[in-house]
């Protein structure tokens, strides 16, 4: 990297013109140095934490507004729905570079859900199968939410009727698998894209995992399939 950059800038005429040759050789050495002794870790931090911020769920905001609309009819589920608003954002300040528990992850989706119900009803519906997934597992946190709010947003929102959304989790031969699928039917999608969700996560689980881990989405039967593959890390022997 260091190379790269000496090499560019030495290429700049106008810095030797503005500074003179011996002032930007220095500067040159000085930034070269800086890159070659930048920890790795350091900048994988800094991108982890960048990427945290990028995300920007759209559901906070629909969130509050369902609220607002329950405060007066049923105070009880509006006290309620704000609890679970609190811990969804709670969690999206923590630690981006700490994994989490897959059942703390879980119990994260189930309270984003339930705020969905509260705009859209029985319109959405989920099928949960985890049962064979180890509940101490590990992962990157805000893995699953925002795949859930592809799911709802470009799968169940725009259809006329409920859909479904299918969540699957298991763990076998040292890696944990989680696949989530959701309706696609083109003509009743979104105009905006969800590559800044899929993006992100695809960026995060490199940094955690390296090679190691794998993203794949397809589309199958009107079904839009995202398959996820982590290797199996137990909380008990972090």
């Amino acid at each position: 990297m260091a190379a790269i950059f000496t090499s560019y800038f030495l290429n700049l005429p106008v810095v030797a013109v503005l500074v003179g040759t011996f002032t930007a050789t220095i500067f040159l050495l000085g930034l070269a140095f800086f890159l070659e002794n930048t920890s790795s870790s350091v900048m994988t931090d800094a991108r982890l934490m960048a990427l945290s911020a990028r995300i920007r769920p759209h559901f906070l905001f629909n969130s509050l507004n369902a609220v607002l609309g329950t405060i007066r009819t049923d105070p009880r589920l509006a006290e309620s729905a704000l609890e679970e608003l609190s811990d969804l954002f709670r969690a999206m300040l923590q630690d981006p570079q700490e994994l989490v528990l897959l059942s703390e992850e879980l119990a994260l989706c189930r309270k984003y859900l339930a705020l969905e119900r509260l705009r859209l009803g029985d319109r959405v519906q989920v099928h949960w199968e985890i049962n064979s997934c180890p509940p101490d597992a590990l992962m990157p946190p805000l893995m699953l939410q925002p795949l859930l709010e592809n799911a709802v947003y470009h799968g169940i929102e725009p259809l006329p009727e409920p859909g479904v959304i299918d969540i699957r989790l298991f763990s076998s031969g040292g890696v944990v698998v989680i696949e989530l699928s959701n309706p696609f039917l083109p003509q009743h999608l979104h105009a905006e894209g969800n590559r800044i969700a899929i993006n992100n996560i695809k960026e995060r689980l490199e940094l955690f995992y390296g090679q190691t881990a794998t993203f794949l989405n397809t589309i199958h039967n009107e079904r839009y399939i995202v398959r996820i593959v982590l290797p199996y890390q137990s909380s008990t022997t972090r």
